[in-house]
C-alpha cells in the first residue's frame, strides 16, 4: 500500500497563493506517476494536474494552466502543487493520487490521500 498525506490547504483571498504538499510512504515513490484532483461541493471530482515519475512531463487542466505548477522531489517522497492567482472557482477539496501508470484526466489512480480543503474568498 502507498500512503499519501496532503497538507497546505487553507483559506486565502482571491489572487493569493497556496502551496500544497503530498508526502508519500509505503512504496517506492519514484516509480509512481503523481497527480492532483479536486472536488468542489456538489460537483464531480476533476483532474487538476499530473507529473511523470521523473518529473520531466507535466499536465494541467486548461483552467489552471499558467497559474498552477506541479513538481516533485523524489528524494523527499513528496509532490507539490503551487497555486498562484487563485480564484473563488478553485475552491475545493484537493486530493493527491498516485499510480504506476501515467495519470491522465480520465484516470482513476490506485492510491489517494484524504484531501485538503482549499477555500478562496472573493
Amino acid at each position: 500500500q502507498m500512503q499519501l498525506v496532503e497538507s497546505g490547504g487553507g483559506l486565502v483571498q482571491a489572487g493569493g497563493s497556496l502551496r500544497l504538499s503530498c508526502a508519500a510512504s509505503g512504496r517506492t515513490f519514484s516509480r509512481y506517476a503523481m497527480a492532483w484532483f479536486r472536488q468542489a461541493p456538489g460537483k464531480e471530482r476533476e483532474f487538476v494536474s499530473a507529473i511523470s515519475t521523473s518529473g520531466t512531463s507535466t499536465y494541467y487542466r486548461h483552467s489552471v494552466k499558467g497559474r498552477f505548477t506541479i513538481s516533485r522531489d523524489n528524494a523527499k517522497n513528496t509532490v507539490y502543487l503551487q497555486m498562484n492567482s487563485l480564484k473563488p472557482e478553485d475552491t475545493a477539496v484537493y486530493y493527491c493520487a498516485g499510480d504506476t501508470n501515467t495519470v491522465e484526466a480520465s484516470s482513476t489512480p490506485d492510491y489517494w490521500g484524504q484531501g485538503t480543503q482549499v477555500t478562496v474568498s472573493s
